[in-house]
């Protein structure tokens, strides 16, 4: 076979994966390894005392591993992805629902442009929900997403993604989806349990587009050289949800394994902003039933379950040194409904080093939660905070 017939593999450099080619450019695949190696160590602390700091718990593990698959078939317009877990942390929490499997696909879809500006996403991967979510958890500015993001998210879905996008004058950009999915979450098997979940989100960037796609990247790396801002907004409803967190969370069910679920929305409400090696990203999340009762109920009245239900606000924000060092300091606060949870504010401060931008990083964080107990005014009054430090390593073929 001639070496024209042939398809062409490439690497460009560390950190941008293997590059496959078609000889008759009809597809497009690149390859790429990533995993990250954690250690952690907690503390419970009593009273806000740390006089009272007892313990003490340490963790060694693969976080994340991962073997991601993109390109495009046939025709640019017509792109795909594939992300596999492979870490226990990844895969694990497969049950009846996941046909007592491991949760091994990430994602798995095909986004095709059909009209101008006009592209359908079909498949599963992450909905539009919340930024943090959506960032890549190899592109986050801290060792992990925040407090926020755990209680709240809308994660990944499988179903149908349709977006739009346009610009306004010279540089104001906007972006919309809008999402029709199964509304329980990942790898899911069982189908069809009452309802379906509706996405809408609606973005603008009124200083122009971010270098390298940086609206849904940690940190200033690229030190944007003029002001860039990036804010939006989503809506999820979420019909007959059987998931305490809408696709996250246990499923609820009665003694006969019946599942009961409430109509849950969710509101997110974002910004990042980047200029100079300097970064804020903000974000708020309310999510309610639509019944404003919170308890799931079996035929005979019983309560059976408890959907999160309350909001939270997240702030983040850092600085990138010229030798890429970074500093970073974040505040959440969670804030569920009385009965749901304990209200609970974190504060962390956190220390990276890139040495080739999020491909290849160092990042520790030292962070403090705390929690309060039902019916106290002040976090002190009878709670057991926690105190956390993290260290993590982060690589990227």
């Amino acid at each position: 076979m001639s070496s024209a017939a042939m398809a062409q593999i490439s690497a460009y450099k560390f950190g941008k994966g293997l590059n496959l080619y078609g000889a008759d450019s009809s597809f497009y695949m690149k390859f790429g390894i990533r995993f990250q190696n954690l250690f952690s160590n907690e503390w419970d602390v009593t009273d806000d005392d740390f006089g009272q700091i007892e313990n003490y718990q340490a963790n060694f593990l693969v976080r994340r591993a991962r073997l991601k698959f993109n390109g495009y078939a046939f025709t640019p317009k017509l792109k795909w992805k594939v992300e596999l877990g492979l870490s226990n942390r990844d895969i694990s929490g497969g049950g009846p629902d996941h046909s007592n499997a491991s949760r091994v696909i990430l994602d798995a879809w095909a986004d095709w442009n059909f009209a101008g500006n006009f592209s359908l996403k079909v498949g599963q991967g992450k909905l539009p929900g919340n930024r943090e979510r959506v960032v890549s958890s190899g592109n986050l500015q801290f060792v992990d997403r925040s407090r926020l993001n755990s209680r709240f998210n809308i994660d990944r879905d499988m179903g149908l993604q349709l977006t739009h996008h346009m610009t306004l004058g010279k540089n104001f950009y906007i972006k919309e989806w809008a999402c029709l999915t199964q509304g329980e979450g990942r790898d899911i098997t069982s189908g069809y349990n009452g309802g379906f979940d509706y996405t809408f989100r609606v973005e603008m960037m009124p200083m122009g587009k971010f270098k390298s796609k940086g609206d849904y990247v940690g940190s200033d790396l690229k030190r944007e050289e003029k002001p860039k801002l990036s804010i939006g907004a989503s809506y999820d409803l979420n019909t007959n949800a059987v998931r305490e967190r809408g696709q996250n969370g246990s499923f609820i069910s009665d003694m006969n394994g019946d599942y009961h679920g409430k109509t849950l929305q969710t509101i997110f409400a974002d910004m990042m902003f980047k200029y100079k090696g300097f970064s804020v990203m903000a974000e708020y999340a309310n999510r309610q039933t639509a019944d404003g009762d919170y308890n799931v109920y079996d035929d005979s009245s019983a309560v059976i379950g408890t959907m999160y239900t309350g909001q939270a606000l997240n702030v983040q924000m850092g600085y990138v040194f010229k030798n890429n060092y970074e500093i970073a300091l974040r505040m959440t606060s969670v804030r569920p409904d009385m009965g749901v949870a304990a209200n609970e504010n974190e504060y962390g401060i956190g220390f990276s080093k890139y040495f080739v931008g999020h491909k290849l990083k160092v990042q520790t964080d030292i962070n403090y939660r705390q929690k309060y107990v039902y019916g106290a005014t002040t976090p002190n009054q009878g709670s057991t905070d926690q105190l956390f430090y993290r260290l993590q390593m982060d690589l990227h073929f």
